[in-house]
């Protein structure tokens, strides 16, 4: 299959064809330009992404990913106080219950906040059991370490 558009910045799968992670679709700050964000939305939806929740403090983007048949949640993480992360995992939780659904997670950065919320989705979600394992899955698929900050949203059971 020929890729059409560019391909967003950071863009890893942590599922394969089911949970991806990227920056920012477009760039962030003085970064951020509408053709650029134009051609990385058309490679997304080339890529099979069918929704994108965004865990930016404002809605930047969503009426443009809603534009081009992609459907676009918000859920602002500002601080990674457990209600707002238990917030965000149930928020992956049900857009990604649904069938054929291939969810895109992002931030303006792949920071710390972004990795623990992937390694965290994966203990809540039940598809990993231990907290050490999602951490060292995560590490590896990032190819960076989760930091203090990181490690302290996972959850230590399904659910949590």
């Amino acid at each position: 299959m020929i890729m059409t558009g560019l391909e967003p910045r950071g863009f890893t799968w942590v599922i394969s064809r089911r949970l991806a992670v990227s920056e920012r679709i477009g760039g962030y700050g003085f970064q951020h330009r509408r053709v650029r964000r134009e051609e990385e939305i058309t490679w997304l939806k080339h890529a099979g992404i069918t929704a994108v929740l965004s865990l930016l403090e404002g809605n930047q983007n969503i009426a443009a990913y809603e534009a081009a048949g992609i459907e676009a949640f918000n859920e602002r993480l500002a601080e990674l106080e457990p209600e707002s992360v238990r917030r965000v995992f149930r928020t992956m939780s049900k857009i990604s219950s649904r069938p054929g659904t291939v969810l895109l997670v992002h931030r303006d950065i792949i920071d710390d906040a972004v990795a623990g919320v992937l390694a965290g989705y994966l203990v809540h979600s039940g598809r990993v059991s231990d907290p050490i394992v999602a951490t060292a899955l995560v590490q590896e698929i990032l190819k960076r370490p989760l930091g203090p900050e990181a490690r302290a949203i996972i959850p230590q059971s399904a659910g949590a």
